[in-house]
């Protein structure tokens, strides 16, 4: 029996709508496995994670600098030969020649830039940017500085560079330094570092996640924002080291790992938690790496007192944790 000319018509539909939604299924799977391979090549392999979901989104188009200041080094742009109108895009330009480019592979050809942004001061010179390469990015050469100085200068970590440890009694804890974000805090952190001593620097106040954040930092739904409230905090004042209060720099969210200060230094802290409640006014200056987190959580477990700070119930530590800066090998 012949088939009616009705079903024939119905067949058509039926096969143009299954053909339409396995267009549609296809294009949802591709966007999934985009999405989820972006997420994890943007991970870098010092551990520091710059994707959507971590601190690294909010700091990545940082680029600063500090002003009446010189750095030295070899010059692999000339400045006479190329002007930018600002000191951000005299540091991308560097940026752009370190990895190829935001987190690329390539080898880092440019890691500091100086700049000549004051125009009056500048003369002829106004706009040159001079982009270098640095012997020891741990340790710029520094040609001048002070208020007679008109250049502007800054530093760029390439990857696996600017990791310096801060030891402890428990562990090393190694920290991503954020340069190009929170350039007058890093130049002050180097000093520390050169000196191979932190004499006065340890931590006294630790809390732990306690019932209020997962893991992960995550904040647990319902739950309260402390006490305890999920960070080591510390001082950083060294003896023998000057320290001058620290005008605010980059202030993006804390989240878990990031190291700021309280205030304009020289009182510090760790996150162990994503402190979305928190309003951005902490300069973050670097990231203690995933992997040494575990380090973190340890302080955080050790002996307390409490006390009352300004109306605050805090954990203060019953015996400081001394702390002291130092080199961190990254050849592998």
């Amino acid at each position: 029996m012949g088939r009616r000319q009705t079903d024939t018509e119905i067949g058509r539909f039926v096969l143009l709508v299954l053909l339409l939604l396995g267009s549609v299924s296809c294009l949802m799977v591709y966007l999934c496995f985009s999405m989820a391979y972006n997420s994890v090549s943007s991970s870098s392999d010092d551990g520091v994670v710059v994707s959507n979901n971590n601190n690294g989104d909010e700091v990545s188009e940082c680029c600063r600098g500090i002003e009446h200041l010189e750095l030295w080094g070899d010059a692999v742009k000339w400045g006479s030969d190329f002007k930018v109108d600002s000191s951000e895009k005299c540091c991308m330009a560097c940026k752009d020649m370190c990895g190829g480019g935001r987190g690329g592979d390539e080898p880092c050809l440019c890691d500091s830039w100086v700049f000549c942004g004051d125009k009056q001061a500048c003369g002829s010179r106004f706009g040159e940017c001079w982009l270098k390469k640095q012997k020891d990015t741990l340790d710029p050469a520094q040609r001048d500085s002070g208020d007679h100085v008109m250049w502007t200068s800054g530093v760029i970590f390439g990857k696996g560079e600017g990791i310096v440890g801060l030891e402890t009694e428990y562990g090393v804890l190694r920290i991503k330094l954020l340069p190009d974000c929170a350039p007058l805090s890093v130049s002050y952190i180097l000093e520390l570092l050169a000196q191979r001593h932190c004499a006065g620097c340890r931590f006294y106040r630790a809390e732990s996640r306690g019932h209020n954040w997962d893991p992960e930092g995550n904040h647990i739904k319902n739950a309260s924002f402390g006490p305890p409230y999920a960070l080591i905090q510390g001082t950083l004042e060294a003896h023998g080291a000057v320290f001058k209060n620290i005008p605010a720099e980059s202030c993006p969210t804390v989240k878990r790992g990031a190291v700021a200060w309280v205030g304009s230094g020289p009182e510090f802290f760790i996150s162990l938690a994503n402190h979305l409640e928190w309003p951005e006014t902490h300069t973050v200056f670097g990231f203690v790496l995933p992997q040494d987190m575990e380090n973190l959580e340890r302080i955080a477990r050790l002996p307390t007192n409490p006390d009352v700070w300004s109306s605050i119930n805090v954990s203060v530590l019953e015996k400081p944790v001394h702390l002291r800066f130092r080199r961190i090998n990254t050849s592998h």
